[in-house]
């Protein structure tokens, strides 16, 4: 709203009138309003939760602090939302495909996330939404996601072609033409030269238009899969104070970055990525997401005051994955969001080794922070016993915090280390 009243007065003579067209100013404007917004909101909010008793009851699991945790409120996520919405309308330029696309995400999980959430308290059914339903939810974004990049005539590529010299043969410019710009299912693949990998090479076969739509078709599969994987990974993941919202807030710097790399022509150049104009405007709306977590984790970290519930983590790892989507990395989210599809990984296992084996685990308990708040010999029949000693929760957030940290540096050395 802000962003199209300023854009009017930007040749006019009012003072500040160019500030909003400036990606650093409204970045940095998004992130103070959310992080204000949280902490305001977060109190009233967390107020309404406690008032109307919107607490769910914790099992019994005999881990570090679960007596106190059943009398927090949850469905916390809401604070989340309103935070990074409000900035987004305010300052976001509405008429961007990208940014109406995680407008959407953030609406679209989150809805369900409420959804779910809703049913577990109001409805006392601990087991909330049957997961088909998340799965077509999850499934349903990542088709609109997917078929809005094939579709949109706005959301385009530039290809980056290199100036080879004679001399050295070593890459002496990199060079964005007119006639580069493309539609094309192209992503990035990490520590591979020429890093620039489409998805049509996979379809080759059927030559023509025929593979080119094959290789959409193949982004779309691989879309729906990362949605889905990460949206699930970040709501198993949401289980100790803070671990959900510190990892995504780390993940959320990390695709800020790359997606302000990536829609800025000079330094695609400078770093030989592929430049994806228009996609800057991910910059304002991942500064809104960050700024939104940091102001969740002032109640949300230890001892924890609300819970975000799937109101807010199956919204966080949408956000985290359809981002990446739009800025053509999500083959980098294996590496940067490793520790939700080691969560994801670890009940699979746990699960599929127990009916095997007749009642064995390979975890002391799963999802996998919660193995460490076990100490061995607790739980019979376990394949991986260590650590002996069970782990302080903070230990564990602070540890995975500092993991989730260097996956993101190694992420992010990617687009240079191929």
């Amino acid at each position: 709203m802000f962003y199209s009243i300023f854009e009017s007065l930007a040749h006019s003579s009012v003072p500040g009138a160019r500030l909003m067209s400036y990606l650093s100013f409204r970045s940095g404007l998004a992130f103070v309003l959310s992080l204000i917004i949280g902490i305001w909101a977060g109190s009233y909010i967390i107020r309404r939760l406690r008032a109307a008793q919107v607490a769910e009851k914790a099992r019994a699991l005999g881990i570090e602090g679960e007596d106190v945790k059943s009398k927090t409120p949850t469905m916390g996520g809401l604070i989340i939302l309103v935070a990074i919405l409000v900035p987004c309308l305010l300052i976001g330029d509405l008429s961007n495909g990208y940014m109406l696309l995680m407008l959407l995400t953030t609406v679209w999980l989150g809805v369900l996330g409420f959804m779910d959430d809703y049913k577990k308290l109001k409805k006392r059914d601990k087991k909330g939404l049957a997961g088909k339903y998340k799965i077509i939810a999850q499934v349903g974004i990542g088709i609109i996601v997917a078929t809005t990049m094939y579709l949109n005539p706005d959301m385009v590529i530039v290809e980056n072609s290199e100036v080879i010299s004679t001399e050295t043969q070593r890459v002496e410019e990199v060079i964005y033409n007119e006639g580069d710009v493309v539609k094309s299912p192209q992503t990035t693949i990490p520590f591979v030269k020429n890093n620039n990998f489409n998805y049509s090479w996979l379809t080759d076969w059927m030559g023509g238009e025929a593979a080119e739509i094959g290789g959409w078709i193949i982004f779309l599969l691989v879309s729906i899969f990362f949605v889905a994987a990460t949206s699930n990974g970040a709501n198993l993941n949401d289980g100790l104070d803070g671990l959900c919202s510190g990892l995504s807030a780390i993940s959320g710097v990390a695709l800020m970055a790359m997606a302000y790399l990536g829609g800025n022509i000079i330094y695609s150049s400078y770093l030989n990525i592929m430049y994806v104009p228009g996609s800057g405007e991910l910059v304002v709306f991942m500064a809104a997401f960050v700024g939104a977590l940091v102001g969740f984790l002032w109640y949300n970290s230890s001892p924890a005051s609300v819970f975000m519930g799937d109101t807010g983590s199956l919204t966080l790892g949408g956000i985290i994955a359809v981002c990446a989507i739009l800025i053509h990395k999500e083959l980098l989210l294996p590496v940067l969001c490793l520790l939700f599809y080691l969560e994801d990984l670890s009940v699979i296992i746990q699960t599929s080794y127990f009916k095997a084996t007749g009642g064995k685990r390979v975890f002391k308990m799963t999802p996998l922070h919660h193995h460490f708040q076990k100490d061995a010999g607790e739980v019979p029949d376990v394949l991986i016993n260590r650590p002996h000693k069970r782990i302080v929760e903070s230990k564990i957030v602070m540890r995975f915090w500092i993991i989730g940290m260097i996956l993101a540096v190694i992420t992010f050395v990617t687009l240079k280390i191929r």
